[in-house]
């Protein structure tokens, strides 16, 4: 089943809220210096670009695959005129040797066809001394919504075992991701679990967003016919817990890396 990244509105509502969260946390760790260009690499919407300025960044430089991606967060930062937008590949950076500061990116490394190029690629433009961090969700532990998310489809339909990021993305546990920084050839690697809590207004606020079609959830949710989009709904319903005010209270864990350039 092809993943669909296309929609900024969309992803905005799913997770773009919570990328926004989660991106001055690792910031603050990652400690990106703020005086040099910046690359954003996997900028989607904007949401690390968005931090990185509000931390007085002089300049910020993100790329992204997604034209529509782009497009949004151009609108969005562009006029700032400290943040610039193109399409491009992570696997194939289109800029010189030891052009930037830093690399920086966010909940991307894991849906890159090869991991270990991407980050060799942010190692390679960043100039001797600069950092090379990244964050991955960790899905298999605490990512909570998604979590819940797949094990109620999985209780529906086995089949939907083969589309859970946590066995899919073996980068996104700590070990394996401290090693790809490592085998990049960065040294001073350090890794670390950044925790953000996840408040939902209530049941619809939670559910709404995978209707978007955005990413591995939403793509299998509406790929499902309606009698079984509901009984996913219902069962996800029946397993959320709210407090007495309706909402929902959920905990969502980044993993992050940083090496430094030699």
């Amino acid at each position: 089943m092809p993943e669909a990244w296309g929609s900024g509105e969309e992803y905005e509502s799913l997770m773009g809220r919570w990328s926004r969260l989660l991106a001055p946390r690792f910031l603050e760790w990652a400690r990106p210096p703020l005086d040099k260009e910046i690359l954003d690499v996997g900028c989607g919407t904007g949401a690390l670009s968005d931090a990185l300025l509000h931390r007085g960044a002089q300049a910020v430089v993100g790329v992204d695959p997604s034209p529509r991606y782009i497009e949004f967060a151009s609108a969005r930062l562009g006029g700032s005129g400290n943040a610039s937008f193109k399409v491009g590949n992570a696997m194939d950076l289109p800029f010189s040797n030891g052009r930037f500061g830093a690399a920086v990116s966010n909940l991307v490394l894991n849906f890159v066809p090869d991991p270990l190029r991407a980050a060799r690629e942010m190692r390679r433009v960043v100039r001797a001394g600069g950092a090379v961090a990244a964050c991955v969700w960790d899905y298999a532990g605490r990512m909570e919504m998604l979590r819940n998310f797949w094990d109620a489809a999985v209780a529906l339909d086995p089949g939907a075992r083969n589309l859970v990021e946590g066995a899919r993305f073996s980068i996104c546990n700590p070990e394996n991701l401290a090693k790809l920084f490592r085998e990049t050839g960065l040294s001073e690697v350090e890794i670390t679990n950044v925790d953000l809590p996840m408040r939902f207004a209530n049941f619809e606020d939670y559910w709404r967003p995978f209707l978007g079609g955005q990413g591995p959830a939403g793509g299998y949710t509406m790929s499902l016919s309606e009698e079984r989009r509901k009984d996913l709904r219902e069962l996800l319903r029946s397993r959320l817990r709210p407090n007495d005010d309706g909402t929902i209270a959920l905990t969502a864990r980044a993993l992050a890396v940083r090496g430094i350039q030699d």
